[in-house]
């Protein structure tokens, strides 16, 4: 069997749904079905059971895909060893980011590196810091952006601090919040992100808010604290200087101290001796770096 219809399984794999599997693989999904069909006759065996709601991977193909894994991860690793000893930089840089940073600090980080190394590839997923620590204990990517302080025995380096602001079209003194009638409008986060709201607001007022609004992004947390539907509490790498529309009053601690949240990059050692890696972490240093002037 091909490396090439290895991929193919993993996608499918993946995806468990035809479709959406052909358009990662750019092929129709006639086409997808026939060369699934081959594969399946040269191992003798169904890999997946096909119904209305998807692909079911069988017990057979449960031992294919794992094998045909085992080998398209040797296959990236046997390609970076290749790319290294070109000496120009290429390969794929595979990145697992919490989603706020992905969101808002990170793309200019990418469109410097990109200008820098058109040759390299980026592999980038985003999500609660949680799951993207998961990602980087699998091995399933070289370098991890997680925020809070998560405990983590490879390589660690501190990238920036953002702090957490009040953020509402009306109310303008954090003391205002224990007699207002808004509604306090939050965002689905990691469980760390949620205490420390949690744990200011009840050393704050001792008591809970009187109404709250669940929301599942922080971008629609963000609008309708913008367009005066509620106040939300907003780290600051969220928020922009020219966005006049609210007022933004940051939160401080019993001691008067600004309460911020710290961002990581986390690797295994082994990552960081590729050359995208070293790239990656160069442009980081240098956006780091002009920020700060």
């Amino acid at each position: 069997m091909q490396l090439q219809e290895l991929h193919m399984l993993v996608v499918l794999s993946e995806e468990l749904n035809m479709r959406k599997a052909s358009e990662r693989l750019f092929v129709s999904q006639p086409a997808l079905s026939q060369r699934l069909q081959t594969i399946e006759k040269e191992w003798g065996t169904k890999i997946f059971f096909r119904s209305q709601k998807g692909l079911t991977v069988t017990s057979a193909g449960e031992q294919i895909i794992q094998f045909a894994k085992e080998v398209t991860v040797e296959q990236d690793r046997v390609r970076e060893r290749i790319d290294e000893l070109e000496g120009d930089i290429h390969g794929t840089l595979k990145l697992a980011v919490a989603s706020i940073i992905g969101q808002h600090w990170l793309p200019k980080v990418l469109k410097r590196y990109v200008e820098k190394y058109p040759n390299a590839k980026v592999s980038l997923v985003t999500g609660w810091s949680s799951e993207m620590l998961k990602s980087l204990y699998e091995d399933h990517v070289h370098i991890g952006i997680i925020r809070g302080n998560p405990d983590w025995k490879g390589t660690k380096e501190y990238l920036m601090t953002d702090h957490l602001y009040l953020v509402d079209s009306v109310i303008k003194d954090v003391d205002e919040l224990i007699k207002t009638e808004r509604p306090f409008i939050q965002f689905k986060s990691d469980s760390t992100y949620y205490q420390e709201i949690q744990h200011w607001w009840h050393q704050k007022f001792k008591v809970s808010p009187k109404q709250t609004i669940l929301v599942d992004q922080i971008e629609t947390c963000k609008q309708m604290a913008y367009h005066g539907i509620g106040y939300a509490i907003l780290p600051s790498v969220t928020l922009y200087d020219h966005e006049k529309s609210v007022y933004k009053t940051p939160l401080v601690d019993v001691n008067g101290e600004q309460i911020g949240r710290d961002t990581w990059l986390l690797g295994y050692e082994a990552s960081f001796q590729l050359k995208q890696v070293q790239a990656f972490v160069g442009v980081v240093k240098e956006m780091l770096e002009n920020d700060a002037v």
